[in-house]
């Protein structure tokens, strides 16, 4: 049997603006490189924030082991567990508020906005739904289940509790939920409707845009005609993989990209603070069985996206 290994233990800084602190093990050291955690800790992070940024967060006890402080000329310890909050970047507000569609002692269902990030990646960190919603929930433990990507608006399954958050992860990854999405792209009648795709998509790290490349399918997507009108349709779409953009790739290898997409079928940077044209996607629905419970749940997102006009007449917003 694999070795199991301890689990850590448990952070002694609290969170700041629902934001977990970094934990970092410190690792081997067979050469003997660092007589104490600051030689390391300068070694790590000096070059992305300066060995000074890093003196000064030492001496101003920023770092935190289990028995509290780090000091200056603490001797380093292979093994040992540190705790730091990183200096985050103001953040401009994403301003749309996050929605709560179900809560129970288990789950909360919330209504993610479009612009807003998930979890903290990147330079999204306090904006972004997880954040907001440990802060305005009183639910520190707050995790999600699966990711909406930032751009897509519609329903994200967080789970209150860490010890069930396994259980809500293995419906995602077994494919027990039925997702269902909204988009609003051109209409064409030469694209034979509903019609199911199946390719392969790879998406490399770094990278904006993820394509379609020969080889195995692994995405499929099943998508339907909804109701057109003046050179736009509005779409069912129901994803029965999970891969990056599979939507948003699968609509524009029909030559129907969603509407307001910045990266298919041409990658463009939108201007900062630009909230004015969200991307056409909505998640509308998660129906999946409880996996504590056994109880049936369907639940439909309260948001929705711009009705269909003609292409004269002026847009109307999320």
């Amino acid at each position: 049997m694999p070795r199991r290994h301890p689990a850590p233990p448990p952070s002694p800084l609290p969170q700041r603006d629902g934001v977990d602190p970094v934990r970092l093990r410190l690792p081997p050291d067979p050469e003997g490189r660092w007589a104490t955690v600051r030689d390391h800790l300068v070694a790590r992070y000096g070059d992305a924030v300066g060995a000074a940024r890093v003196e000064e967060m030492v001496r101003a006890g920023r770092f935190a082991g289990e028995d509290g402080a780090v000091g200056a000329d603490e001797p380093y310890t292979a093994g040992r567990y540190v705790w730091f909050h990183r200096d985050l970047a103001p953040e401009e507000r994403v301003p749309f508020e996050v929605g709560i569609v179900h809560r129970d002692e288990r789950i909360v269902v919330a209504d993610k906005p479009h612009f807003l990030a998930t979890t903290p990646r990147g330079s999204h960190v306090t904006e972004t739904a997880q954040a907001r919603l440990r802060r305005e929930l009183g639910l520190p433990e707050l995790q999600p289940a699966h990711r909406l990507d930032r751009l897509t608006a519609g329903l994200v399954l967080f789970v209150v509790r860490p010890g069930d958050r396994g259980a809500y992860q293995t419906l995602f990854r077994d494919r027990l939920v039925r997702k269902e999405y909204e988009a609003v792209a051109p209409y064409d009648p030469a694209v034979a409707l509903p019609v199911t795709v199946s390719d392969r998509i790879e998406k490399e790290r770094g990278e904006i845009a993820a394509r379609r490349v020969p080889g195995e399918p692994n995405a499929e997507s099943r998508i339907e005609l909804l109701e057109h009108r003046g050179g736009y349709g509005r779409y069912r779409l129901v994803p029965l993989t999970g891969r990056t953009h599979q939507l948003r790739v699968h609509m524009c290898g029909l030559g129907l990209p969603l509407l307001d997409d910045p990266v298919y079928p041409v990658v463009q940077e939108p201007a900062a603070g630009d909230y004015g044209r969200p991307l056409q996607l909505l998640a509308r629905v998660l129906e999946f069985t409880d996996p504590v419970t056994g109880e049936p749940y369907r639940f439909e997102s309260r948001l929705r996206l711009r009705p269909l006009r003609a292409r004269h007449e002026p847009d109307d917003q999320v």
